[in-house]
């Protein structure tokens, strides 16, 4: 089968759907099939992956793909690349792994196109803010980089990662280590990651009087992330903004590092039973949550051991076969089921 991955961001860019385009092009290419990747995003070094790569491809080149391929994936809707498929019917897959904004004419064209695709969405949470009936797959993890170090020594307490934004509420985590401190409870926390909010961050730690209790260590990736994850017992994920997924509680739950998780969008689902989670922009539940995981060994012996059925179904040839079983099912229907999704 022809596929055409259409990803808008891809590496060298890091992020989320950068990492996921990248393991599911790797595992379709691996199952035999023929991959091209499109996008938008410059490289100033030479492909070394093993399917095709085209990067800011022209009209016409997009044009071609899309005549080319057997089916089209976009991993997270583009309309910069969804435009052929008004003029070229072909299978339309789109993965979505975020919110589609109900109001704005983007956003409105975006729901109508739509129509003319099959759909998976990252979580529940994700599929009930569409329009449209959607497979749930939830997201992979590199679980060869993403493993548990048998023997490390744990010396790290709270680990935070991710962008320093404030979508994603590391000073309801500040304001919870403080609420601790002020109980005679001082925790220590890592922050990996680097942002627009930082010099703030480092102000507020300063005014609640908990600057000695936080390191700000910078941006981790890949291996260096993964023995960061290793050195701590909890993961805090604190957003404030209903996060639609949440790739890197598995990566700690997969590092030994138990999750502790904002009820936040698809947060909740994204841990399972594997983590724990607590109010979201509340600093007095998170600051319970805390207490009652890390002066608890029990409830860590716990949530590690239910981690790990619970990261079966999220590894890279689980979830490859799941979207490959959706992508096999649209390039196959019949044409005339594909026009009656699109009336």
């Amino acid at each position: 089968m022809k596929i055409l991955l259409c990803s808008v961001p891809f590496r060298p860019s890091v992020g989320g759907i950068e990492t996921i385009s990248a393991l599911l092009a790797e595992r379709f290419h691996a199952a035999g099939h023929r991959v091209v990747l499109v996008t938008r995003t410059d490289s100033a070094t030479a492909e070394t992956d093993a399917f095709e790569v085209v990067r800011r491809p022209s009209m016409q080149r997009l044009f071609a793909l899309v005549r080319w391929a057997d089916v089209v994936f976009h991993n997270n809707i583009s309309l910069r690349f969804a435009w052929p498929m008004l003029f070229c019917h072909r299978p339309w897959v789109v993965a979505h792994h975020t919110w589609i904004a109900k109001a704005g004419l983007a956003a409105r064209v975006k729901r109508l196109v739509l129509r003319l695709g099959s759909h998976i969405a990252v979580s529940q949470a994700v599929a009930r803010s569409l329009p449209m009936p959607c497979v749930v797959v939830p997201n992979p993890y590199a679980d060869d980089l993403f493993v548990r170090h048998e023997g490390a020594p744990r010396r790290g307490q709270l680990v935070f990662v991710g962008r320093l934004v404030s979508d994603k509420g590391v000073d309801v985590l500040l304001e919870a280590l403080a609420l601790l401190a002020k109980a005679g409870t001082r925790v220590r926390l890592t922050v990996i990651g680097d942002g627009p909010e930082k010099p703030a961050l480092r102000q507020q730690a300063e005014g609640l009087g908990i600057a000695h209790q936080v390191e700000f260590v910078g941006r981790r990736t890949g291996p260096s992330l993964a023995a960061a994850l290793n050195a701590h017992q909890i993961l805090v994920v604190p957003s404030v903004w209903e996060e639609p997924f949440g790739v890197v509680a598995l990566e700690a739950m997969a590092c030994g590092c138990v999750p502790l998780v904002a009820r936040s969008g698809g947060l909740p689902e994204a841990v399972g039973h594997g983590g724990a989670v607590f109010e979201r922009a509340d600093p007095q539940s998170l600051a319970q949550g805390i207490v009652e995981l890390l002066f608890n060994p029990e409830s860590i012996a716990r949530y590690r051991a239910l981690a790990t059925a619970h990261l079966e179904r999220h590894s890279r040839d689980a979830v490859a076969q799941r979207y490959l079983q959706v992508i096999t099912d649209a390039a196959y229907a019949p044409a005339t089921q594909r026009t009656a999704r699109a009336g």
